[in-house]
């Protein structure tokens, strides 16, 4: 009996200095931004021009101009373009000129080899890059409840207000050619959406917020780019 009592108080005593001990420091954690370098998405090892192509406008039927609004979707596209390759990239950009296409369907016309290899020759390119626009301006107006407070009781109240709102989407289709011999090297698709306020806001401040938006995926095509991206890290 007296040894089991002696066991049982060893165990009280172990216990109690035990509850006596500081207990480990929960780890915590803390979210912090770094800039990665990204590679750039296109080899483009012994390729140093590359010749920009009229970019197709896919939803107007041919149309350039944005419906009711005095904006040329292709021209300004050409135009943005041109000059964030020649500012961010070390390829020696060359203009085509107007392009006679051998059709105009993006899923036919990545096959035509042929053309692509001729138009290379012709630019002395050692890349084609050409591809489909597609703008689209959206009447984003609509009623939306709100709460507000009665002048006369001082009782709230629900109502509905018309929110007048345009939203402005754009959607580019990227391709580049191997100038020598026309195969499809690349492919990708950029989308951006922005919703301003007011029935009739700017087209031509939408089309350049998406296009800034989009400008870091569309030079990263071409060369490296520094990304930000959110990382967790433990602490004591």
């Amino acid at each position: 009996m007296n040894k089991k009592l002696n066991v049982a108080a060893a165990f009280l005593a172990l216990a109690v200095s035990l509850c006596g001990l500081p207990r480990p420091a929960l780890a915590g954690t803390v979210q912090v931004k770094l800039k990665l370098p990204q590679r750039a998405r296109l080899n483009l090892q012994g390729r140093r021009s590359i010749a920009v192509a009229p970019f197709v406008v896919v939803s107007k039927e041919g149309e350039n101009k944005v419906h009711g609004r005095n904006v040329d979707v292709q021209k300004e596209f050409a135009r943005y373009l041109l000059k964030v390759l020649r500012r961010e990239t070390e390829l020696k950009v060359i203009e085509t000129g107007p392009v006679d296409f051998p059709v105009y369907d993006l899923a036919k016309l990545s096959k035509q080899a042929e053309f692509w290899r001729s138009l290379g020759d012709r630019t002395s390119a050692d890349l084609v890059l050409c591809g489909g626009i597609d703008f689209d301006i959206q009447d984003r107006s609509g009623y939306r409840t709100e709460e507000y407070t009665s002048p006369f009781n001082g009782q709230p109240y629900y109502r509905q207000v018309l929110v007048e709102q345009t939203g402005f989407q754009y959607d580019i289709l990227m391709q580049v050619y191997d100038g020598k011999t026309g195969a499809l090297l690349y492919q990708d698709n950029f989308k951006d959406f922005q919703n301003f306020e007011g029935q009739k806001a700017d087209p031509l401040a939408g089309m350049f917020e998406n296009l800034l938006s989009l400008e870091d995926r569309i030079v990263n095509v071409f060369t490296q780019k520094e990304v930000e991206a959110s990382r967790i890290l433990f602490t004591n």
